[in-house]
């Protein structure tokens, strides 16, 4: 089987098993978890198998998606993406187990593992993204995945606003990454990883190097908690612990330490990179080891201490030393084997005693034996005891914290300030291991402590095995994938480096002694007093705490929003519009200024026709008509308004744009109709009413100022376009549309073409937007809807009501016949004529004026008409046409039209065609645009139509309440 079948499999099972996960009975607990860890091991078996062939190059995977502008699906698997994605596969396996056991069978764990799938899928996305864009819409897809499972019990308080701030923090930072991106690549000229990274001395030569270096780094500071915007991981700590421990060990805050180290050979090794990311790294460092010190609680601990040693990854990939970034891989492996294990070790203690107070533990050695010895050595190894993997990582980091002394006073006290962290960091290890652990027996405790299930004590012990067994032999367990990744990002400039256990006495074995040293004699001296101590540290640590600065922060926000808003808010829509247009115009008078006196026409100009004059006359005398109207007789506006757009029509016809013309003549039919069906709902004007003289002065002057207005937007639009139509007509894009819609797309009708092959994906937006706007008005209107108890009433009143209601309807739709000059059954027997104009326009499009939204808006005033005829019953009940639905198949029936190119291997919605001779209907063209836009249509069909069944059943419901209304007046009387 080819590589990239293994590299695809792997990247695409997390997100196809998130969705069966949510298919899952509520307490499916055991189905959940076995799918999920089948999921994983699966992934994790398709990335294992692809080592050797890692080793010799990257293993690429592409699917072009929008290729001129550099833009595609790729997946991309190196060294460091594969020892990344080893990580993620092999925590994420044992979290999966973990939480089976975890998790209470209250809890809707199918959900969580939903989400827990969803969230590997992103940050492999993140991990093995090829392509710079999809690599930020991969990581912001972790973000909103964290979102959901840190929040994932959602009626806790502090689980809200732990996964609110997170969302906040780390999806700003992550627009910070989709502009740094977008200037990389444009230094670049290409979003292709491998080109960006061949690239780093153009992009460290670049004006826009500053610039983009520093977006990019807010975001990787954000996702990974460096200082100052640490302040969501402890809140954080509210996620279920099997969440936790994952996020916090192996993906989330490993997804920022990924980015820099990807990036590291085209940002890194100038000063600004130095001092940024060296400073936020020693700042981390300390004030995590500082804060974890005075944590009560052990979840708490173990977040300042993930802070912490992020902020001593930070610190070594901002060193500008080769060896500090394979030091910084180093210890990201091992952050995450250590810091896994302990975070489930929390939740052990937590699930068996029922609390995690360290100041109300103790002695749990006694009950729990076996888990104060996994515990325990986790902790050693966060601490750097010797033998153990966190010691190497630790003294590799010492090593290049002394070699990297320079003249500044901050590099000079670079081996003390990391000395001091690294005794702080043994100081809160000893702590969570004596406080929890030793001293007396535990009493008064929620629960009886007692050792945990077998099976959920066995993620731990692969954890710890991991811990002990690099730390006793690196060469032959860590070493191999290490070296891979260092040449992933050094290629043949890779340093030279040992993972021996002993290097003699240097001046790093001294340092790393003396932290121990020190560590130890800081908990002896201060122990006691930090255990006793109510507060949980000195004054300083309430102002570090992330939600007393993250609500100042929101507070700020709130109150200069409102500020904004009572500045330049209106509660009219015209007062908007207004400050809208007068900033558009004086931006364009601007640009006209700026550029200096407007050149002589060049172009001559064609002479006035007296028919077209007068046509434009009715236009405007339609348009200034209806305005005037609309204070005193909203129908004659709306007819009026229809008449501007049918001269509007006529106008595109007299210019030789028939498909416009047939587009706007058929968009101006339904608009007018649904425009008169609306104003049902308009109170009534009441000409008795005389308004107050002030007022009346009032509204005189917006109707003035509107006027000044429309008339300067109006005079600059046609100023525009008079000096587009007296210059030669530059040999730009529309040439090339023109010259290339039949040989490339095989459409003479080069709007059609345009629409659904040149510029198809902003027609799927488009649509999509028509869709959305549809189910909008359905769901403003469906406020209306009944009660709920109406629900559980009797069978028989509910057969009476269903034939008051089609009583009412049948009222409803003899009351429009009547009022119609056309009698029904001539309106009943156009519905076929109309849908063969439809068909007619819609396969004609491609090469005649017509296409799918012509056919689709024709379609529609056929239902249009029957609504007319005979009320909302024939479009809702004899039809039973269901416009929900039709809005998903059109959208699904337009997306996988774009997506079967991709079986061909051409990028998503290019479009292949050919003639046939068909029957009757003689040469037609048979283009896969054709399947394109039937989705158009069926998709247009069911917005429209949404909005008709939602004004027919408003309808209905104020004819019933008119007859409640009248019986009652009947009632009344007698």
């Amino acid at each position: 089987m080819p590589a990239e079948t293994f590299l695809v499999a792997a990247a695409l099972l997390p997100f196809l098993g998130s969705v069966a996960a949510a298919l899952l009975p509520r307490d499916a607990r055991n189905a959940a978890a076995l799918l999920a860890g089948v999921v994983t091991l699966a992934s994790l078996a398709c990335i294992g198998a692809l080592y050797a062939r890692v080793s010799a190059g990257p293993v690429v995977w592409i699917l072009d998606w929008l290729p001129t502008l550099g833009v595609g699906l790729t997946l991309r698997l190196d060294g460091l993406a594969w020892l990344f994605a080893v990580l993620v596969l092999a925590i994420g396996a044992l979290v999966v187990l973990y939480a089976r056991y975890y998790m209470s069978a209250q809890d809707p764990v199918p959900r969580l593992f939903s989400f827990l799938l969803a969230f590997v899928g992103a940050m492999l996305g993140i991990v093995l993204a090829g392509n710079l864009i999809q690599l930020v819409v991969f990581w912001e897809l972790t973000s909103v995945f964290s979102f959901l499972l840190i929040g994932y019990w959602y009626d806790n308080r502090a689980a809200r606003d732990g996964a609110r701030m997170a969302l906040t923090i780390t999806a700003l930072g992550g627009l910070c990454l989709l502009v740094g991106m977008i200037l990389v690549g444009r230094i670049v000229g290409s979003y292709d990883l491998s080109v960006v990274l061949a690239s780093g001395d153009a992009i460290r030569s670049s004006p826009l190097y500053l610039p983009a270096l520093v977006l990019i780094l807010m975001a990787a500071l954000t996702k990974s908690a460096q200082f100052p915007f640490h302040i969501w991981l402890p809140r954080a700590m509210a996620a279920p612990t099997p969440i936790s421990a994952y996020l916090h060990s192996a993906t989330m805050v490993k997804a920022g330490i990924f980015l820099m180290i990807r990036l590291w050979p085209v940002l890194a090794e100038t000063d600004a990179w130095y001092w940024i990311v060296g400073t936020a790294g020693m700042a981390t460092m300390l004030v995590g080891a500082w804060s974890a010190i005075f944590q009560h609680d052990l979840k708490g601990l173990l977040a300042y201490s993930t802070i912490s040693h992020l902020g001593l990854i930070t610190l070594l990939l901002g060193l500008n030393s080769p060896l500090a970034v394979v030091a910084a891989i180093f210890h990201t492996v091992n952050h995450a084997t250590f810091k896994a294990s302990l975070f489930m070790a929390a939740g052990i203690i937590d699930h068996e005693t029922g609390t995690r107070d360290m100041r109300r533990l103790s002695g749990l050695w006694r009950a729990m034996p076996h888990t104060a010895t996994l515990a325990m050595v986790a902790a050693a190894a966060m601490a750097g005891v010797p033998l153990l993997n966190g010691f190497l990582s630790k003294e590799m980091f010492l090593s290049e914290a002394v070699d990297n002394v320079g003249d500044h006073p901050v590099q000079l006290a670079l081996p003390v300030l990391a000395t001091v962290a690294s005794a702080f960091t043994v100081l809160y290890s000893l702590r969570f291991i004596r406080q929890t652990f030793f001293g007396a027996a535990p009493h008064d405790l929620p629960k009886a402590p007692h050792e945990p299930v077998r099976w959920m004590r066995l993620p731990i012990e692969v954890l710890v095995l991991a811990c002990i067994a690099v730390g006793l032999v690196p060469n032959l367990t860590i070493g191999p994938a290490l070296l891979v990744a260092a040449r992933a990002v050094f290629g043949g400039a890779t340093p030279d480096y040992d993972l021996a256990i002993w290097h003699g006495v240097n001046a790093a074995l001294a340092l790393s002694m003396g932290a121990l040293a020190g560590g130890v004699g800081l908990y002896l001296a201060f122990g006691r007093r930090i255990n006793n101590n109510p507060r949980g540290g000195p004054w300083l640590m309430h102002r570090l705490d992330g939600g007393w600065m993250f609500e100042r922060a929101m507070t700020g926000l709130v109150r200069g929003a409102r500020w904004l808003e009572g500045a330049l808010g209106a509660t009219r829509l015209q007062a908007q519009l207004r400050t809208l247009f007068l900033v558009a115009l004086i931006a364009g008078l601007s640009a006209v200024l700026a550029g200096g006196p407007a050149a002589v026409p060049s172009v001559p100009l064609t002479g006035i026709d007296p028919a077209f004059a007068l046509l434009w006359l009715v236009g405007g005398a339609c348009a200034v008509g209806a305005a005037e109207r609309a204070k005193y007789h909203r129908l004659s506006a709306v007819i009026l308004t229809g008449g501007a757009g049918l001269v509007g029509s006529l106008t595109f016809v007299w210019l030789s744009a028939p498909d416009l013309a047939v587009t706007q003549l058929l968009v101006e039919i339904v608009t007018t109709v649904l425009l008169l069906l609306g104003l049902r709902w308009l109170p009534k004007r009441d000409e008795a009413i005389v308004a107050p003289p002030d007022e009346t002065r009032r509204a005189r002057r917006r109707r003035l100022t509107d006027l000044v207005v429309a008339a300067a937007v109006g005079t600059g639009l046609a100023g525009l376009a008079y000096a587009v139509m007296t210059r030669p007509a530059p040999e730009g894009i529309a040439r090339w549309f023109i010259e290339a819609a039949y040989p490339q797309a095989g459409g003479r009708n080069v709007v059609n073409v345009l629409l659904v092959d040149f510029r198809a994906f902003d027609t799927l937006g488009e649509i999509s937007v028509l869709g959305i706007v549809g189910l909008t008005v359905f769901a403003l209107l469906r406020r209306f809807r009944p009660a709920a108890d109406s629900l559980e009433r009797p069978r028989q009143q509910l057969r009476q009501e269903a034939a008051d209601r089609a009583h009412a309807d049948r009222a409803v739709g003899d009351t429009a016949t009547d009022a119609m000059l056309i009698p029904a059954v001539v309106i009943t027997w156009l519905f076929p004529f109309v849908c063969v104009l439809a068909l007619h326009l819609f396969l004609r499009g491609h090469d005649l004026p017509g296409g799918g939204f012509a056919a689709g808006i024709a379609l529609t005033i056929a239902f249009v008409l029957q609504y007319m005829a005979h009320g909302a019953q024939w479009v809702e009940e004899r039809l039973r046409i269901r416009p929900i639905a039709w809005i998903g198949v059109g959208l699904l029936v337009a997306g996988v039209a774009g997506a079967v190119p991709w079986l061909f291997g051409r990028p998503f919605l290019t479009a292949a065609f050919q003639y046939a001779e068909v029957p009757v209907l003689g040469k037609i063209p048979v283009a896969s645009a054709v399947a394109f836009d039937l989705g158009v249509v069926v998709l247009v069909v069911g917005a429209s139509v949404l909005m008709l069944v939602a004004l027919a059943r408003q309808s209905l419901r104020r004819a019933r309440e008119a007859a409640v209304e009248q019986d009652s007046r009947l009632e009344t009387r007698a």
